[in-house]
């Protein structure tokens, strides 16, 4: 099936500025709060929300094999589980009806009123029901970093690190959409030189770059996926900040790994963009530092070219960029990252999110954590009203962006994901 969406010359007859992250040709999904208290799916062009319930209901998908009420839900999980030919045949539907020589939604007054809201006026909520969340460690960059600091350069990556995905899996309930806050965490500490732990607020929280994927519904127990079919089941991605309390994961971690110290919130921006929006903008992955698996060998470009940057702002204050990375320096591409979760045969569903894993690069300028970026606390990152950051306090906001952007083709972006820190969480006294 052609992907029409696609086309770089096709405009729209609303109105659009040149650097938006949602230009015709990106057509993202997500789920957001009407004017009128309504929650609806919806899609983004512009600085504009376009509500796909009403326009389903005003007859605009005629033709294609949709349920009734399919965008009268509070989540894409069963739209994601229709399938990709069914992506391709709305977001295709969706370009038409928008394009700047198409007058059926254009000359209608009645109608635009109804389905187009400004951004303003709705807020957007967690477009999946996130049933399962793996988060992976797919950075060599960032793996050897951490690795050094902590083992030293010989034994940096673990013996199985270029064999396999290493994963973990989080807790899906604490996952927030952008612009909602999160409490500093308490929890278990080992100080320097201690041989008994202490209990406190996190002194090291920190942010984590990362993207992650949404899958649909893609096989059933006892059953895998390969490296060549795994993008048949990826609906599409989102930013990710994937926040870590360091201290309390350096006591907790061994034997089996992170817990307290990950799963008091990830965040998440609201649009989902498809995976037939980044087409365009693949690329080869790193090539593998050791012979793999045949269920892990991929053919093609499986990555992508995603420029991404992470801004930290205290309160009240300017900006300060922190870090430019790219998703395309992730090791371990999303297909086989899919492969070897399902290799045996563990089942994944609609809505289901696999996390990248910090997306560090080669440079300091691209590390994608404090911990990275200072050193474990040792080189202090500077910020551009003054003072700096070994990591993050109270009521700093993290802000996470991505985009990606060819000569060939014009800007695709994501939006971006922004969580302000708060103080430890106090119960309300009676």
């Amino acid at each position: 099936m052609p992907l029409a969406a696609n086309d770089p010359t096709r405009k729209t007859w609303l109105k659009t500025t040149k650097n938006t992250d949602f230009p015709i040709r990106n057509i993202p999904f997500g789920v957001f709060l009407t004017r009128d208290d309504v929650i609806t799916i919806g899609t983004r062009i512009g600085d504009y929300a376009i509500d796909l319930g009403a326009l389903h209901q005003l007859g605009y998908f005629e033709g294609i094999p949709l349920t009734d009420d399919i965008f009268l839900q509070d989540t894409l999980n069963d739209f994601i589980a229709d399938g990709r030919k069914t992506w391709r045949l709305v977001r295709n539907r969706i370009s038409d009806l928008f394009e700047e020589s198409n007058t059926a939604l254009r000359e209608n007054k009645k109608d635009r009123a109804t389905v187009i809201f400004d951004m303003s006026e709705v807020e957007m909520q967690l477009p999946v029901q996130i049933g399962d969340y793996t988060d992976f460690y797919s950075s060599i960059e960032h793996a050897t970093n951490v690795g050094t600091m902590f083992r030293g350069e010989e034994n940096a990556l673990m013996p199985n690190w270029l064999h396999l995905p290493v994963a973990y899996h989080g807790r899906s309930s604490s996952i927030i959409p952008s612009g909602i806050p999160v409490h500093r965490p308490q929890g278990q500490k080992l100080p320097n030189g201690a041989t008994t732990p202490i209990f406190g607020p996190s002194r090291q929280v920190d942010f984590e770059l990362e993207m992650a994927f949404i899958t649909t519904a893609a096989n059933t127990l006892g059953e895998s996926i390969t490296t060549k079919d795994a993008e048949e089941n990826i609906f599409g991605l989102v930013l990710f900040n994937d926040w870590s309390a360091r201290d309390i994961q350096k006591w907790e971690y061994v034997p089996l790994g992170p817990f307290l110290a990950k799963n008091f919130a990830s965040s998440i921006s609201p649009w989902i963009v498809t995976l037939d929006a980044l087409e365009p903008f693949r690329v080869e992955g790193p090539k593998p530092k050791k012979e793999l698996l045949p269920y892990l060998q991929s053919e093609g470009k499986k990555s992508f070219d995603i420029k991404l940057e992470v801004a930290l702002q205290p309160e009240g204050k300017k900006e300060t960029i922190v870090s430019k990375s790219n998703f395309k320096h992730m090791y371990w591409n999303m297909s086989q990252q899919l492969a070897h979760h399902t290799i045996n045969g563990c089942p994944v569903n609609a809505g289901d999110m696999m996390g990248s894993g910090t997306l560090s690069g080669p440079t300091p300028e691209s590390y994608g954590s404090m911990l990275e970026l200072s050193w474990k606390g040792e080189r202090p990152v500077r910020l551009e009203e003054g003072g700096d950051r070994k990591f993050i306090r109270d009521l700093d906001t993290v802000i996470i962006r991505g985009h990606c952007k060819i000569k060939e083709y014009p800007r695709i972006g994501f939006g971006e994901v922004s969580t302000k820190l708060l103080p430890v969480f106090q119960p309300k006294t009676k």
